[in-house]
């Protein structure tokens, strides 16, 4: 699988910040989204939510590499949330932890207002 991963980032005025993926998140992916969301922190979003609307698969690199992100939004008190996941990555995320500390929704308008 070499299909690369796309983002678009939304940044809103109020620290909150969606980025939204398009593709497959393994290690370069994974990097892509970490290198975006620690450019993010470092410009005050304490709030950040991922839309996984267009990832069909998370290996498991780019889960290390979510989780990661997560203990960064952690150590700045901040927050962060998916949504739009697949039943599969939705399962994998619970399996692997990540639903303790991050929140995971139906969609975004679920997840934004429970980032609000």
């Amino acid at each position: 699988m070499t299909e690369s991963l796309k983002l678009t980032v939304d940044e809103k005025d109020d620290g909150l910040a969606i980025i939204h993926t398009d593709g497959y998140i393994n290690n370069q992916g994974g990097e892509e989204i970490a290198r975006v969301a620690y450019d993010l922190i470092d410009k005050g979003h304490k709030r950040l939510l991922l839309n996984l609307a267009k990832t069909k698969i998370v290996n498991s690199i780019g889960i290390s590499i979510l989780i990661e992100i997560i203990e960064k939004m952690l150590e700045i008190e901040g927050k962060l949330a998916f949504c739009s996941l697949t039943p599969t990555i939705e399962k994998t995320f619970h399996i692997m932890g990540l639903a303790q500390y991050a929140g995971i929704h139906a969609d975004e308008e679920a997840a934004l207002a429970e980032l609000s």
